[in-house]
């Protein structure tokens, strides 16, 4: 009589899913208390703050006035002198910005993971969002009137920003905000910059469609915070 064949069962591999679950938790927690560290030490890579800005935006304006052209100079030749190195660009490069339905131009002169420095304005003015940001917005203005408004309680009239004051949009706050005819100011951001690179983008896709503005913000930022990077800026 022949044999009956025994039934054979296959066990089922073991599932990889709890240790990819288990590997993304710790990776997470790494990399989040990396970032709480960092967030809580940002100071540790500044190289320049709104104090040193203001006095110089301030000192350009009183050599030069309402000639802006020569104002931008003064202030991108002590920069450049302060801190040599290549931190600062000496390209005048000018590029089409825009951003939260406002439309300007800007030269960016730093830009690094911790902080960016431009001349952002126009000639003919604009108005528009100021985004909600992950890193505090000091705008010196360096020719004609910003104003702004942020809706509250009793809140009817506008904030008035004239040439040689500075308009402090904190980390995580959000603005209207307006440019009168010809105004020109020096931009500086300083926390978590790529982050902010989303709100630059964002009307190119929505409204715009201006592929090759885009191109080049892109080029231009990306070339100087990789070459921050390579001399040890974040």
């Amino acid at each position: 009589m022949a044999r009956k064949s025994r039934s054979t069962t296959t066990a089922p591999p073991p599932s990889i899913w709890p240790r990819l679950l288990t590997l993304l938790a710790i990776t997470t927690a790494l990399l989040s208390a990396l970032i709480y560290f960092l967030d809580s030490h940002l100071d540790w890579f500044y190289i320049f703050t709104p104090e040193q800005l203001h006095d110089l935006s301030l000192r350009a304006i009183k050599t030069h006035g309402n000639d802006t052209t020569s104002v931008v100079s003064y202030i991108v030749g002590e920069l450049s002198e302060k801190l040599p190195g290549g931190y600062v660009n000496l390209d005048e490069e000018w590029i089409f910005n825009n951003a939260g339905g406002a439309m300007g131009a800007m030269y960016i002169i730093h830009a690094s993971i911790t902080e960016y420095l431009i001349i952002f304005g126009t000639a003919i003015g604009t108005e528009g969002h100021s985004g909600r940001h992950t890193a505090d917005d000091y705008f010196h203005i360096l020719k004609g009137t910003q104003t702004a408004y942020l809706p509250g309680a009793g809140s009817y009239e506008p904030e008035v920003y004239p040439q040689g004051s500075v308009h402090h949009l904190h980390r995580g706050t959000v603005k209207q905000y307006k440019m009168d005819e010809a105004c020109f100011a020096l931009e500086y951001a300083r926390g978590w910059i790529p982050p902010m690179l989303g709100f630059g983008y964002a009307d190119t896709f929505t409204s715009t469609l201006d592929f090759p503005t885009l191109w080049r913000t892109t080029w231009v930022t990306g070339r100087e915070m990789v070459s921050n990077l390579l001399r040890g800026k974040l």
